[in-house]
C-alpha cells in the first residue's frame, strides 16, 4: 500500500432509501486508499455521512441490513393531522441509542448537514451543535416527515435547495471532490414481484402500508391513477433533479457517482443489501471513467 493516501471531500445527495447506496460508496473509497476528510450531506446524505463521521458506520450498516419490510413499517410513528405524516421520534431515538449523540464540532471529520429554512427559503449549513438534531433537520422531507424546530428556525429537507451539496466543500484543501447524486437517469430494471395481498395488522400498520405502497408504485396493473403522495414526491423528484443539474454545472466535482433515481422506492429500506452493492459498483465505475 502506498504511504500516501488521496484525501477526499465527499458530497452526499438526498433521495430516501436510495441513500443507502452512500454506504457502498464510502466502503469502496476507504477500501481503495482514499481518506475522507470532509463530508457535506443533504437528507439521507446527511444521515449516512454524519454516522460515518462518528466512526460507527459499520454499526448502522449491520442494523439496516437486518431490516425487513414490516420492521421498516414499525419504525415510523404517525403524526396524522399535523405538518407531516411521520414524526420521526422513534427512528431518531433508535439511531441515538445505536450510535450515540455528539457535537458536530467534536467529530474527527469535518461535517456539514444541509437543511432549508421554511420561512426564508435559505440554504442552512449546520456545522455545530448536536449531530442528530442536525440530521433530523436535514431529512425533514415535506409532507412525509414533520418539520424540525431548530432553535428559532423551522427547517426542512436540505435537498429542497441543494440536493448534492458540493458548495459546502469548496473551501476544503483535499485532493479530490467526490459527489454521489441519487437522482441519476432512470434505468430499466428487471420486474420484481410485488405483494398485493394485505398482511394482518391493525389500522396503524394499514395506513403506513398503504402509504409505502404508493411510494413504491405497488398497485394492481389495472389501476392507472396516481395517489396524492405519488404526485407530491414525484414533483419533488423533478424539482431536485433540475436543481441538482444547475448546481453541479456551477460546481462540478472531480468524480461524480450517479445512482439511478428509480433504483428503489422512497422508503424501501429493506433493500439495503442491493443498494449498498449498487453504491460500491457505481463508485468503482465512476472512478474508472474518471481515470482515477
Amino acid at each position: 500500500m502506498s504511504a500516501h493516501t488521496t484525501t477526499v471531500s465527499l458530497a452526499l445527495g438526498g433521495g430516501g432509501a436510495r441513500g443507502l447506496a452512500h454506504i457502498g460508496a464510502i466502503q469502496w473509497l476507504t477500501e481503495n486508499n482514499y481518506t475522507i476528510r470532509s463530508i457535506a450531506g443533504s437528507s439521507m446524505g446527511a444521515l449516512v455521512g454524519g454516522i460515518f463521521a462518528t466512526g460507527k458506520l459499520d454499526v448502522y450498516t449491520e442494523w439496516v441490513l437486518a431490516l425487513e419490510r414490516m420492521k421498516v413499517v414499525r419504525l415510523f410513528d404517525l403524526a396524522l393531522g399535523r405538518t407531516g405524516l411521520f414524526k420521526l421520534e422513534r427512528i431518531m431515538g433508535i439511531l441515538r441509542h445505536l450510535i450515540g449523540d455528539c457535537a458536530i464540532e467534536d467529530l474527527p471529520i469535518a461535517f456539514t448537514a444541509v437543511a432549508t429554512d421554511l420561512e426564508s427559503g435559505e440554504e442552512v449549513w449546520l456545522r455545530e451543535g448536536k449531530l442528530f438534531d442536525a440530521i433530523r433537520a436535514s431529512i425533514a422531507t415535506p409532507l412525509v416527515f414533520t418539520p424540525c424546530e431548530y432553535g428559532s428556525r423551522t427547517l426542512l429537507d436540505g435537498a429542497l435547495v441543494n440536493p448534492v451539496p458540493i458548495s459546502a466543500t469548496l473551501r476544503d484543501t483535499t485532493d479530490l471532490t467526490v459527489a454521489v447524486n441519487l437522482s441519476g437517469t432512470d434505468e430499466l430494471r428487471s420486474s420484481r414481484s410485488v405483494r398485493t395481498t394485505t398482511p394482518k395488522g391493525g389500522a396503524y400498520q394499514e395506513r403506513i402500508r398503504a402509504f409505502m405502497a404508493s411510494l413504491r408504485g405497488a398497485r394492481p396493473p389495472e389501476v392507472a391513477t396516481r395517489g396524492m403522495f405519488d404526485i407530491a414526491l414525484g414533483s419533488m423528484e423533478v424539482m431536485q433533479k433540475t436543481i441538482a443539474r444547475l448546481k453541479l454545472a456551477q460546481n462540478a466535482p472531480d468524480v461524480m457517482v450517479e445512482i439511478p433515481a428509480n433504483a428503489c422506492g422512497f422508503l424501501e429500506f429493506w433493500r439495503a443489501r442491493e443498494l449498498i452493492a449498487l453504491g460500491r459498483e457505481r463508485t468503482a465505475h465512476a472512478f474508472a471513467a474518471a481515470g482515477r
